[in-house]
C-alpha cells in the first residue's frame, strides 16, 4: 500500500525477502500474486518443508517468480534434510538453493555472533542480482 503512494515505485511488479521466520512469507507472496511477485528470496529461512499446502518447498510449481534461497550450513531451524526438500523442490526449474559453508543461522546480521562477512556480504550480492534479472 505504501509503494502505491510513491510516484517512482512500479507496483505492477514486486520483489519480496524474508529473513529466518519470514523467509517463508516472502515465498508464499510469490505463490499468492504471482502476476505481480516477479522474485522472491528466502535468507536462512524456518519452516520451508511442512506437510502444509502453502510449504516453499512446493511453491516451484505455484509461481513464475524467481525464487532464491540463502541457507546456513549449520541451522537448527533448517537442517540439512529440510534444505535438501526445498532443493528437490526446486530441481528442474530456474530457481536457486544455496548453502553458505561455515555459516550459521543468523549470518547475515553484523550485530550476531555469528555473523560472517563473507557470506553477508555475498547473500547482498545474490539478492541484488536476483532483482536486477526480474525487477528491472
Amino acid at each position: 500500500a505504501y509503494a502505491e503512494t510513491q510516484k517512482a515505485a512500479n507496483t505492477r511488479i514486486i520483489g519480496a525477502v524474508g529473513y529466518c521466520m519470514s523467509g517463508r512469507y516472502a515465498v508464499n507472496a510469490a505463490t499468492h500474486f504471482p502476476d505481480r511477485v516477479k522474485a522472491a528470496a528466502s535468507i536462512y529461512g524456518t519452516h520451508l518443508a511442512t506437510d502444509q499446502a502453502d510449504s516453499p518447498h512446493l511453491a516451484a510449481s505455484k509461481t513464475r517468480a524467481e525464487l532464491y534461497f540463502a541457507c546456513a550450513e549449520t541451522d537448527i531451524y533448517a537442517p540439512r534434510e529440510i534444505i535438501d526438500k526445498v532443493r528437490d523442490g526446486m530441481k528442474g526449474t530456474r530457481n536457486e538453493v544455496e548453502i553458505y559453508p561455515g555459516t550459521h543461522h543468523g549470518f547475515a546480521f553484523p550485530k550476531r555472533p555469528v555473523y560472517d562477512r563473507d557470506a553477508a556480504e555475498r547473500h547482498w550480492e545474490r539478492l541484488h542480482a536476483l532483482y536486477r534479472r526480474n525487477l528491472l
